[in-house]
């Protein structure tokens, strides 16, 4: 007999782990914020050629031939359908569900915090997150920088301006010219530069908010009004750790519609599979969608933060390897 039936994580730190999100649910509830439940399984899935969704299928009643369900990348979509029908502030603490994630800072099946706040711009919205920071982490005031700002004072080039050969001379410096040698997507360069150069450099003693993304990055967020190139999509780093991922919404659903439509484009291009398109989601939209920000955080680095742990799996019972 091996120990592989036993918890990844203490008894003391899931109890402590409890204690955390039982904290979460009282910020909100102080907050006026109201709780919902929205479903792990979804008729259509997530465009973004970054994410990988798991599917299965329905054999039951009136469906004997079987019809696809994809396991959630977040509630995201759910949750603006409700905002769309005037549930108006919403938070949600649930399961998602990520393929070919696995490591340090991931498992394929995780916890997840999202919220969204009618009338809140990202600018707002960050404010809210650094009280939350402040009440789970005891943090102090994050720093807050545009993304565009931050790139050229660590790696010397502007993300909106640089040539693809100047993004590949900044990967040769950081040493990742490997991976960028044979890169002609400039996105996929920027984002890889990102990661590499930038992100272990901020967040170290206090949480950073870099906001104003490239547009090639907006995924559900709007175009700035004031530079059409960056969109208001903000990141937040602390320690080292990507926590949480947000946008002040966008409200058309034509434009909504065309950038599905443009990632599933990209995807055949790389050869990935066509991702069925999340029409619920257009339809409410275009019925209307409070004008608001929305956030997702992921709750198990959360904790892994609040408790000094280095590995996802000393936070959670059961990982992937044990599930």
């Amino acid at each position: 007999m091996t120990n592989q039936w036993r918890p990844t994580s203490n008894i003391d730190t899931l109890k402590t782990r409890a204690l955390l999100i039982r904290k979460i649910r009282q910020f909100f509830l102080e907050r006026d914020v109201l709780e919902v439940d929205t479903p792990a399984m979804s008729h259509a899935a997530v465009t973004d050629i970054h994410l990988h969704t798991f599917c299965t299928e329905f054999v039951g009643q009136g469906h004997i031939h079987g019809i696809p369900l994809y396991m959630i990348t977040s509630p995201e979509f759910h949750m603006k359908r409700l905002l769309a029908a005037g549930s108006g502030a919403i938070y949600q603490i649930c399961k998602s569900f990520r393929n070919e994630e696995v490591g340090r800072y991931h498992n394929p099946e995780f916890m997840i915090l999202e919220w969204y706040r009618p009338s809140f711009d990202h600018h707002a919205l960050m404010t809210e997150i650094d009280s939350l920071l402040h009440t789970i982490l005891g943090t102090s005031t994050a720093d807050r920088m545009t993304y565009q700002g931050i790139f050229k004072r660590i790696l010397g080039v502007c993300p909106l301006e640089a040539s693809i050969t100047d993004l590949k001379r900044v990967a040769t410096t950081l040493g990742v010219l490997d991976i960028a040698d044979n890169e002609e997507d400039r996105d996929t360069l920027i984002q890889l530069l990102f990661n590499e150069g930038v992100e272990a450099k901020i967040g170290r003693s206090v949480p950073a908010f870099v906001y104003d993304f490239p547009v090639s990055q907006a995924a559900s967020a709007r175009v700035c009004e004031g530079d059409s190139r960056v969109a208001a999509r903000f990141e937040v780093y602390y320690q080292g750790v990507e926590l949480a991922n947000g946008f002040y919404e966008l409200d058309n659903a034509n434009e909504q519609l065309a950038r599905f439509e443009k990632d599933n484009k990209r995807r055949v291009d790389i050869g990935r599979n066509i991702q069925p398109i999340d029409h619920h989601l257009i339809d409410a939209i275009h019925f209307g969608l409070s004008d608001c920000a929305g956030v997702a955080l992921g709750i198990d680095r959360l904790i892994m933060l609040a408790l000094g742990k280095t590995h996802i799996n000393e936070v959670i019972a059961f990982p992937i390897e044990r599930a």
